[in-house]
């Protein structure tokens, strides 16, 4: 029996004999089967072909895999007390990260965007004594390999310390979610936004999408409850999904207007 992973999106999949016959994450409008048709992995086949590596991006520790897998994301480790918030996850957990985990205080939780970086959740949870793993529940129909530390928090947001604030924006995904970190950026605050809200290329304004492969656009409503969702929030820097896609600085700022600016361009 082997775990399996989606090579398009590294979503992991159960035990079983035979991988699963498809991919429902893929087969969503927001996604898109492989080219060549779908394709897995087994967790060993994953780990020999790509590894796990670690440095800091932009003052905390981001883990992803090299060379790059599926989507491509890194993870974020989010220092609290008690220990680490991985937000968001990667396809694959080995030996030698979680011991780095660990050397760091190890994760005394698990927070998750949306179902494309749902990932090896259940292996980095059970690595940790089986660390909650939270993520909306309106999104719990997309999670693939079932695990008894999902908590499928409710409502428009969840704390999980006195510093670490989870915030339903919706749109990309029913439960799309956003971290708000209280003592990022040197106490000014930061905001972790997946692709929630997508840090441009300019690493100056963000967007945002339904798709994003297949450019199925949102529209005004939709941005304007992210906009209201994050609008109480104090904080002066964002963390996009991928490597270097961040705002440094004057980020609220920078998020008001590219609302402003996205809704501008999508009207009559």
């Amino acid at each position: 029996m082997s775990l399996w992973s989606c090579e398009q999106c590294g979503a992991q999949f159960p035990d079983t004999a035979a991988p699963p016959p498809c991919c429902p994450i893929c087969e969503d409008e927001r996604q898109y089967v492989n080219w060549n048709g779908q394709a897995w992995l087994t967790r060993e086949q994953l780990a020999e072909r790509h590894k796990l590596v670690w440095r800091d991006d932009l003052g905390l520790v981001g883990l992803a895999l090299e060379p790059s897998f599926a989507i491509g994301q890194r993870a974020l480790l989010v220092p609290d007390r008690g220990g680490c918030v991985m937000w968001d996850c990667v396809p694959l957990a080995t030996a030698e990260a979680i011991a780095y985990v660990r050397s760091l205080g190890g994760l005394k939780a698990i927070a998750i965007s949306h179902p494309h970086y749902y990932g090896a959740v259940a292996d980095w949870s059970a690595a940790f004594d089986d660390a909650p793993v939270y993520l909306h529940g309106d999104d719990t129909q997309w999670v693939t390999r079932p695990y008894r530390s999902i908590v499928p928090w409710q409502g428009d947001s969840h704390r999980i310390s006195d510093d670490i604030l989870l915030v339903r924006g919706g749109g990309h995904f029913a439960g799309a979610t956003m971290l708000h970190w209280g003592k990022g950026a040197d106490g000014r605050g930061a905001l972790l936004t997946g692709d929630i809200a997508m840090v441009a290329m300019d690493r100056r304004s963000v967007s945002f999408m339904y798709s994003y492969p297949n450019y199925i656009p949102l529209n005004a409503s939709a941005v304007r409850r992210i906009a209201r969702a994050v609008a109480p929030l104090a904080y002066d820097r964002i963390y996009g999904a991928w490597w270097g896609k961040n705002i440094p600085s004057d980020a609220k700022a920078a998020f008001d207007r590219s609302v402003e600016r996205y809704i501008a361009a999508i009207s009559d």
